[in-house]
Parts: C-alpha cells; sequence; structure tokens
C-alpha cells in the first residue's frame, strides 16, 4: 500500500506513471471537496483513497491507514511550527508494523547561494531563504524518526519542476512569460516524469539517504523561454533587467534570484539508477509540445492543479 502526505502535482504524476505497482493508493489533500473528488473519481486511472488533511489537525481514518502502508510518499511542507505530519502522525508511523520506505520531498533550496558554483549532496546546506531553513529543519526531523523507527528514508531535494500544464510553453502561448536578464543567474529544473521515475527507484531499492533530483544542464532563467518561443513560432519575450523586475515580484519569486547554484545529479544515477528521459529542457519541451502543449490559443491554456509538489 502506498500512502501519499499530499497528492500535489509529483505525487499525482507518481501515482498516474507508477501507481499499478501499488496494490492500494491512499493520500491527502487540504480540501474536503477535493478529496471527495478524487475518491470519486481517481487520476491516471488509478482508484485512490483521498482524505483532507490541511495540518491544522488530525483526520480519523489516517492512522488506520498508516498501520497497513508499506510506501510513505510525503510532500507536504512545513508550516510555522514545524512538519504538520510528524506533528499529528509522528508516533502512528512509528509504530506503523509495515512501514519500509518513506520518500520525502525537499528543494534544493536547502543549498542557499553558492556564486555559480557546483553542489552535490554533500555539500553543507546553508538556507537564506525562511522557507528553506524550514525545509533543512523538516529533513532533519524526518531523518531523526526514521532512524528512531528503523525505517528507510530517502530524501529528494527537487530543482524548478516542470511538465504537463506546467511549463515554458505555456507562459509564453499564454504571454506571461519573462525573459529575466541577470548577469551569471543559472537554474537546474527537472521534468515531473523524471520526478516519479525517481520516486519509484526509491521505493524498489528501499534507497536511503539525501538525493538532488535535478537535470543535467543548469542555464540562465530566459533560455527554456527562448527555445519555448522557437517551438511555436512565435518571437520570445524582451528581455527585462532583474533590477528592474525585482521590485514587482513577490517576496518568494526574488528569494530564488538571491540564490545561484549548478545541482549535480550523479547520484540518482550511480544509487538509484536512474536515467533521467528528460536530461534538459530541450527534451522536456519538446516532448510537451509534441503532446500539445503551447498550441492552443491563450485563453485555453490549461492551469497546474494540486499542491506545489
Amino acid at each position: 500500500m502506498l500512502f501519499c502526505f499530499g497528492l500535489g502535482y509529483s505525487a499525482q504524476h507518481y501515482v498516474k506513471d507508477f501507481g499499478h505497482a501499488q496494490g492500494r493508493i491512499a493520500g491527502t489533500v487540504r480540501n474536503p471537496d477535493h478529496a471527495a473528488q478524487l475518491s470519486r473519481m481517481g487520476f491516471g486511472g488509478e482508484s485512490v483513497e483521498a482524505l483532507a488533511f490541511d495540518g491544522t489537525a488530525s483526520t480519523p481514518g489516517i492512522d488506520a491507514l498508516l498501520a497497513a502502508t508499506d510506501r510513505l510518499l510525503v510532500s507536504v511542507p512545513p508550516d510555522e511550527d514545524g512538519d504538520p505530519v510528524l506533528r499529528h502522525y509522528g508516533e502512528a508511523l512509528i509504530a506503523a508494523p509495515q512501514l519500509q520506505s518513506i520518500v520525502y520531498l525537499s528543494t534544493v533550496g536547502v543549498y542557499g547561494d553558492h556564486g555559480g558554483a557546483w553542489v552535490d549532496e554533500d555539500t553543507e546546506p546553508r538556507p537564506i531563504a525562511e522557507r528553506s531553513e524550514a525545509r533543512l529543519a523538516a529533513e532533519r526531523a524526518w531523518a531523526a524518526l526514521a532512524g528512531r523507527a528503523g525505517k528507510a528514508l530517502a530524501i529528494f531535494r527537487l530543482s524548478g519542476i516542470y511538465g504537463p500544464g506546467r511549463n515554458a510553453l505555456l507562459q509564453v502561448a499564454s504571454g506571461s512569460a519573462k525573459r529575466i536578464l541577470k548577469p551569471g543567474q543559472v537554474f537546474n529544473r527537472i521534468h515531473v516524469a523524471d520526478i516519479a521515475a525517481a520516486i519509484a527507484a526509491a521505493f524498489a531499492r528501499r534507497a536511503a539517504g539525501i538525493f538532488n533530483v535535478t537535470d543535467d544542464e543548469p542555464t540562465p532563467p530566459g533560455v527554456p523561454i527562448e527555445f519555448a518561443a522557437g517551438l511555436i513560432g512565435v518571437p520570445p519575450p524582451p528581455e527585462v533587467p532583474f533590477a528592474d523586475v525585482a521590485p514587482t515580484m513577490g517576496d518568494m519569486a526574488r528569494s530564488f534570484y538571491a540564490e545561484c547554484k549548478r545541482v549535480r545529479n550523479a547520484k540518482i544515477k550511480d544509487t538509484l539508477g536512474v536515467r533521467l528521459a528528460y536530461p534538459t529542457y530541450r527534451e522536456g519541451l519538446r516532448a510537451l509540445f509534441a503532446a500539445g502543449e503551447g498550441s492552443a490559443p491563450s485563453s485555453a491554456v490549461r492551469q497546474p492543479s494540486g499542491a506545489p509538489r
């Protein structure tokens, strides 16, 4: 049985691509109406038992499901009081008799700023954003629980996620794309299908440790936008200096540009045996364009659903 705390974007894609290997699938979303809809309709051809859990209180029925769970996927973010899953279900997870493997979805943001230098799983985290500090604290709390319970825990540090319904093609097609110019700035990315494959590999191997789940090629932020525009056959948006656009950004978007690093991914290949289907943005965007992404009128552009992870 698979239980997902947070049936968001990445978890749903994992269930869609690999749910057939699970005997039973259950998980949480924040909204009761959404939970009822998922339980009624499922997704990706898979049946799902969905419950509402917003982190403020425990939900009846989850403890019983955890007692039958052998694989746990966690994408619920920490809140101002710490990790809500551990707060409400830590003891139940420690006692879960069949739980063997946990995958926790975190972020490369925990590394902080390295001035464009390469980082790997041995690099000391030095987060600068408050949300990344909270993620690092959550990682350590999950590691403590796994050690206490004798469970295998794989911590996935994810780069910027893209995929169906959430990509540069749709941004260009909708007119919302911006080519922000900040000399020296680079980002890694990761296609959601490659996240799903890495989760499957971690569960299959009962993997333990920290893994960067990221693509092969960090690039300046405007490069995928240019490539997407070329696929669609439209001019890319003009470059905008970061200093000009920064005052209009939200705190989260601005904090992304305060960090610059190149993230290595050798460990998921060497330890988990993952072979990326989309090693760079080029393969990923070409496949999405071939599937029809970015070809619809801007008014019909689809928006992502579910939680950010």
